[in-house]
């Protein structure tokens, strides 16, 4: 009979035990042996209500919290990628393994310039501003002077760049970050540029042109 009830009549029945029979749980111990799944179901439900009723549960709050901290960790203005966004379209390492741009990838030797490859032919200057203005900040004068980006779009440069960035760490992460990440269907790879060389190549390259 108790289970049978609230699978014909669902709404009704459930309304009648809950505000009907909570009260004769607080009172009437007796009645616990006999009807024992109502018990446990309606005792499940006080609880429920006790604990939700004046904010004194946590995990809705701390699940607040963790957005916040995300948020705290990652700011940086709207117009550029979040941090999701980057990790989503990022190879795994497995994945990188079966291109053969990453085959014999290093990194190179830390500085405040990268060196950006395989980039597809749609690319623009603004993608990259995008996706590595992110590490730069834009309130200091000093920090949106040092962003540069050079983007090859002729010659034997094609699909290459280099960028700027504020400070060696700055280009260490967005390093870390971007590397692998998918733009226009084709994975970037993203290295430290080489000192000197790389401006001298893209002048070659300018010239022969």
């Amino acid at each position: 009979d108790v289970f049978e009830q609230p699978q014909h009549v669902g709404h009704k029945k459930i309304e009648f035990h809950i505000s009907a029979e909570i009260p004769a749980v607080l009172q009437i111990n007796s009645e616990k042996e006999e009807k024992n799944g109502k018990r446990v179901y309606l005792y499940a439900t006080t609880e429920e209500i006790n604990n939700t009723g004046f904010g004194r549960i946590f995990p809705a709050p701390s699940s607040n919290d963790k957005m916040e901290t995300e948020e705290e960790d990652d700011e940086i203005p709207s117009e550029f990628i979040s941090r999701k966004d980057l990790e989503k379209n990022r190879l795994s390492r497995e994945e990188m393994e079966k291109y053969s741009v990453f085959r014999n990838y290093e990194p190179g030797d830390p500085n405040c310039r990268i060196y950006v490859k395989n980039l597809a032919k749609q690319v623009q200057e603004k993608d990259l501003k995008f996706i590595f203005g992110r590490y730069v900040d834009f309130q200091s004068e000093v920090e949106r002077n040092m962003f540069d980006i050079r983007l090859m779009k002729e010659g034997r440069m094609k699909g290459q760049a280099f960028i700027g960035l504020p400070n060696e760490k700055a280009a260490a992460k967005a390093l870390k970050e971007a590397n692998g990440y998918v733009l226009f269907e084709k994975p970037m790879v993203v290295q430290f540029a080489r000192s000197a060389r790389p401006k001298q190549d893209a002048n070659e390259g300018k010239r022969k042109k």
